[in-house]
């Protein structure tokens, strides 16, 4: 192989003609965007990135890198905290450019190219009166969240965002271009459904389109630490009192200006004013200091919580699990130890810690089987969001979240121990863990089929970003 510009001089000859970019470190301003991330501590210098504008360009970047052995990534929102969409001296595959979407009316189907955002989906289905599973923050890219599951304020109705999931276009590592649907390539659809980083490029998804054309009532309400308790007691009460159209996340947070601890909620009823107020009204009795619940129309709803989510600053996720009812004294210590940590350490305030009570009623009618996604079970997720400025704070930060989460888990009912983990889910959410996790840990009894998938759809293990599926080489050293 000759030097680097070389060989990126030659990629650029075969993509050349179309609307893809070939940039290159010193391509000034164009590239330095290209390798901004939601969390700064993701950011590293690609020797090389493409921003692809089609699956052939896709394809042909693919089959490059792999004849000339070139490290490589996939970049879709650019919202992984665990570092994956980002490189260092490789090559980066941007799919950014790639955010059409188009709605097929009669079909009630949503289709979404690979670099989309979900602000993007929610817009153009709305315009049809329909709306399908996605995240709670509207610049989060379509394919990481669908790949990794994906929890959303219609959960509760529809499922999870990968539950419907249709089908979906990929790139796979021979550069060959395919459609993977339950009928067409089904065992491949089985294993992209949950780990489909390590599968191939996802260029488009088919997402099936349920009917929203009723506004909804939703939006923060926000409390003093004192009333944590009454908090909790409300929150034990909506795990029986749900039907699948509300959720509620509670979350601890100190945001500006007054870096003072508060108990934060964000409220969702897929109904009326009257009906959403009456639901909560116990909650909204407990005495908030904030009220910014209302009516809005549900292509708004996945923006209610972009603020203080944006990119800058160094982030990341933590995932795990807990059972309804909590005991409010071990939500009053979890309360504690977070806060202190946050605000003990410079720069730490915007962390936040979240309940998500999503309803799971209709996820866990799909066996934790039918598809590579593992983390079916009647439990919700535990989250944090760290959110720091200082470099040398990275590993305590990784540290105090694995622990707290973990303590956490334990204490609320959902072990995480690999050899007591709860037979009906592996109570880990793939989007919130980092790729350092097993694969035993994060798919459970479905780890040794996606092994098996991975030798025949990516032998020489291209796509080796993601959590690892095949053991990693045996170093004899004499």
């Amino acid at each position: 192989m000759g030097s680097a510009q070389d060989v990126y001089a030659l990629l650029k000859e075969q993509l050349k003609g179309g609307k893809t970019q070939v940039l290159l470190p010193g391509d000034g301003e164009k590239y330095e965007e290209s390798i901004k991330r939601w969390s700064k501590h993701c950011e590293k210098r690609a020797a090389c990135v493409v921003k692809v504008a089609s699956a052939a360009d896709a394809s042909t970047t693919v089959k490059f890198v792999k004849e000339h052995k070139i490290p490589f990534v996939v970049r879709g929102g650019g919202h992984s905290t665990s570092g994956s969409a980002s490189i260092e001296d490789g090559l980066i595959i941007d799919l950014s450019l790639m955010r059409d979407v188009t709605v097929d009316v009669e079909k009630k189907t949503i289709r979404a190219e690979g670099g989309t955002l979900w602000v993007d989906v929610d817009e153009e289905a709305a315009k049809y009166g329909l709306a399908t599973v996605g995240g709670t923050v509207n610049h989060t890219g379509v394919g990481g969240l669908t790949l990794g599951g994906g929890y959303g304020y219609l959960t509760g109705r529809y499922g999870l965002t990968v539950d419907n999931l249709l089908d979906v276009e990929v790139v796979l590592a021979s550069g060959e271009q395919v459609v993977a649907s339950e009928t067409e390539n089904p065992d491949l659809f089985w294993a992209i459904r949950g780990a489909g980083q390590n599968f191939g490029v996802v260029t488009a998804f088919t997402f099936q389109g349920h009917p929203q054309t009723n506004p909804v009532f939703a939006g923060p309400l926000i409390f003093l630490p004192d009333k944590l308790p009454q908090v909790v007691g409300f929150l034990n009460t909506f795990h029986s009192k749900n039907d699948g159209d509300q959720a509620m996340l509670l979350g601890f947070t100190c945001p500006p200006p007054a870096n003072a601890p508060v108990i934060l909620t964000q409220l969702f009823y897929n109904g009326t004013h009257e009906e959403g107020t009456s639901f909560f009204q116990p909650l909204l009795d407990i005495g908030p200091v904030a009220n910014m619940t209302s009516m809005l129309p549900y292509e708004k709803l996945n923006a209610c919580m972009n603020e203080g989510q944006g990119f800058g600053g160094r982030k990341m996720f933590g995932g795990g699990a807990y059972k309804l009812p909590l005991a409010p004294v071990f939500v009053q210590a979890i309360f504690d130890e977070f806060i202190w940590f946050c605000t003990s350490q410079p720069d730490m305030t915007e962390s936040l810690l979240l309940f998500e009570t999503v309803p799971y009623k209709e996820v866990v009618k799909v066996p934790n089987e039918k598809m590579a996604f593992s983390n079916r079970g009647e439990y919700y997720n535990l989250a944090t969001m760290m959110k720091w400025a200082d470099p040398a704070l990275d590993e305590r930060v990784r540290e105090f979240s694995r622990a707290l989460l973990k303590r956490a888990s334990q204490a609320a009912g959902v072990q995480q121990d690999e050899d007591v983990r709860s037979a009906e889910g592996v109570g880990v959410y793939g989007n919130y863990v980092n790729t350092d996790v097993s694969a035993n840990e994060l798919y459970g009894k479905n780890a040794k089929k996606l092994e098996e998938l991975k030798k025949k759809y990516d032998p020489e293990n291209l796509f080796d970003r993601g959590t690892r599926l095949v053991p990693r080489p045996v170093v004899v050293v004499n």
